[in-house]
């Protein structure tokens, strides 16, 4: 995929950390509980799900975002595809991706679908249900040329006192301006800078409960 991938270790041999930011890729609580709670119900999912839905996120990891979003449109029964776009500096290899995967039996199903084209390599494709990008490289780089809006952002890079460059003025800006009108953003931090940063992209801002030890996330609607 690219040069930079994803170095990581395995903590209680089932939970990704990433070494090279020293931070879990998702909750030691619970990270498909977590991913619920702050991206789908964060931007009103899956009420707002329609045909071509596109939700972008920035920090891919092990993908537990997209099959967790993707299971709860194909529940929804929403027709049509799913647009899911991410942005990942450093990609998790395939094997890896899918060790994660596998610490959430009710998700084995779909993530067994999706398996032999992570194994393939592949950064783009299509199924009846799902229209996928991954888009590799530094998001400060890579978004500004990026054609499309989002109707969702899943704002999901490792923490911003650990990895600031994904949650710069600069790069918010740019998430607003790749945002549909009345579209959203979600994230775990409720960090001051990143709701500034996020305000002065033009969002409106709310501190809402957070999951589980975190007390309080952001949701932003443009």
């Amino acid at each position: 995929m690219t040069d930079q991938s994803a170095e990581l270790e395995w903590r209680d041999g089932r939970v990704p950390v990433s070494t090279r930011f020293d931070d879990p890729y998702y909750s030691l609580d619970n990270g498909l509980a977590e991913t619920r709670h702050v991206f789908l119900a964060g931007n009103d999912l899956p009420t707002r799900f329609a045909a071509d839905f596109h939700i972008a996120e920035l920090g891919f990891g092990t993908g537990l975002n997209l099959i967790c979003a993707l299971q709860a449109f194909r529940a929804s029964g929403t027709p049509g595809r799913l647009r899911f776009t991410s942005f990942e500096a450093f990609p998790m290899a395939a094997d890896d991706m899918i060790a994660a995967e596998g610490a959430f039996p009710e998700l084995a199903d779909l993530a067994a679908e999706l398996a032999p084209l992570w194994l393939a390599g592949e950064t783009t494709f299509q199924t009846d249900d799902l229209t996928f990008t991954l888009i590799t490289g530094d998001a400060r780089e890579t978004l500004p040329d990026w054609p499309h809006r989002a109707d969702a952002w899943f704002l999901d890079g490792f923490s911003p006192a650990k990895n600031p460059e994904l949650w710069g003025e600069a790069l918010m800006a740019e998430v607003a301006r790749h945002t549909a009108p009345g579209g959203t953003a979600a994230t775990y931090t409720a960090a001051g800078h990143v709701r500034r940063a996020l305000a002065a992209g033009g969002f409106t801002v709310s501190r809402i409960p957070g999951f589980g030890r975190k007390r309080h996330m952001t949701k932003a609607i443009l």
